[in-house]
């Protein structure tokens, strides 16, 4: 541990000499004197106004002690830096980080202490009739005493805060890499690390997918504090959604964290499940980056299973679409294109024809002149049920992979 040196605290060039006897007179009232500034701090600040037994009030009396040992030493050797008191204040600070307790509380104690220490001493040094110069210095020094305790508390605060925030951080990445490994998850095993990570376990989860972008945590921090679980370290990055679609909360962060970086939102799932969403999320950011959905934007997976679902397994679509499309394998590309999407409107529109026309914007004429053309190519496997099945499969299939914008 260490202590960090002292910055802004008011220096003493110049401060008169002090009365030899003066530290030896404060130092034996120092008992005295502490049990007022701790009754005083008991009643003036609520966190400080409990049983004077247990820890917490054997540390309220140390650290009144310690506080004012560091003035009389002060007083006695100007030199002394109070390196071992700071210690002691460096120490409180770290225990209420770590106890969750806000720092205000030790502040004000810390004030409302110094100045009831320095009422009391210095109507000591009034009494020694002492010049008001010296009186003066000395109220300086009580400033100086209470600056470096409450900063040497604050640099503990600070210093177990960010461990603590380091530690939170591992557990939740722990707990998110449960959720999303591969096979079942136990839920208690889920709780076990939710309780350790801080982290109230959902009905149900979303995770998202995002595209890579460069270093931005500064931006991706809202997430975590509207509770989603986050890796930005991951490929892809990720991050898990507590209960998607019951609260306004996430909608607002994310907004602010993507600032225009494409996202593939997986389907609601339960809490156990995490891993399928991530599973399709994954998937749809794949398909958003080769054009077969939106590019740009957040695409959410549930707005297109048809599509996850036909890119599912593709190396099985590759062999359907060869099968059944073989027979536009016979004509021009450009041909073959037109013939292709004629055929796939025809066949969702249910085999009629002005509706295809007004679908691809061209006169019916030419619709039934594609059709005929069909008709050689395919034969009776245009009227067959499961051939129209396929063909539905086949054809929408390739008509994803012109981009999207």
């Amino acid at each position: 541990m260490a202590v960090p040196a002292q910055h802004g605290v008011p220096d003493r060039p110049g401060m008169p000499p002090m009365p030899p006897e003066l530290a030896e007179l404060l130092r034996a009232q120092l008992a005295a004197v502490a049990d007022q500034v701790e009754e005083e701090v008991r009643r003036q600040v609520p966190e400080y106004a409990r049983p004077a037994d247990g820890a917490y009030g054997r540390n309220l009396r140390a650290g009144v002690v310690q506080a004012l040992t560091l003035f009389v030493d002060h007083i006695a050797d100007p030199r002394d830096d109070g390196g071992a008191i700071a210690a002691t204040y460096y120490e409180l600070g770290r225990g209420e980080a770590l106890e969750g307790r806000s720092l205000d509380a030790l502040q004000s104690a810390l004030r409302v202490g110094g100045l009831h220490a320095w009422r009391l001493m210095g109507r000591t040094a009034e009494e020694l009739g002492l010049d008001s110069t010296v009186v003066a210095a000395l109220g300086e020094l009580a400033f100086r005493t209470v600056h470096e305790v409450a900063q040497a508390a604050a640099a503990g605060y600070a210093e177990a805060q960010l461990r603590s925030s380091d530690e939170l951080e591992r557990r939740r990445r722990r707990l998110l890499d449960l959720l999303l490994e591969d096979g079942p998850v136990a839920l208690e095993a889920v709780h076990d690390l939710a309780h350790g990570a801080r982290w109230p376990v959902p009905r149900t989860v979303a995770v998202v997918a995002l595209a890579a972008a460069p270093d931005r945590r500064e931006e991706d921090r809202p997430l975590a504090a509207a509770g989603a679980l986050v890796d930005m370290e991951s490929r892809p990055p990720r991050m898990l959604v507590p209960d998607p679609d019951g609260s306004g909360r996430f909608g607002r962060a994310f907004t602010l964290a993507l600032r225009g970086r494409p996202a593939a939102i997986g389907p609601t799932v339960a809490v156990t499940e995490a891993a399928q969403s991530l599973r399709l999320a994954t998937r749809a950011l794949g398909l958003m980056g080769r054009g077969v959905l939106p590019r740009q934007g957040v695409v959410r997976c549930a707005d297109h299973l048809s599509t996850l679902l036909l890119y599912g397994d593709e190396p099985l679509l590759e062999r359907l679409q060869a099968r059944v499309l073989a027979p536009l394998d016979t004509v021009s590309a450009g041909q073959r294109d037109r013939l292709a999407e004629t055929l796939l409107a025809w066949l969702l529109s249910g085999s009629n024809v002005p509706d295809v026309a007004t679908r691809l914007h061209i006169h019916p004429q030419t619709v039934r002149y594609r059709l005929r053309q069909l008709e050689k190519l395919f034969g009776d496997a245009l009227h067959e049920p499961e051939t129209r099945l396929d063909l539905i499969l086949a054809l929408r299939a390739e008509s994803l992979r012109t981009p999207q914008n």
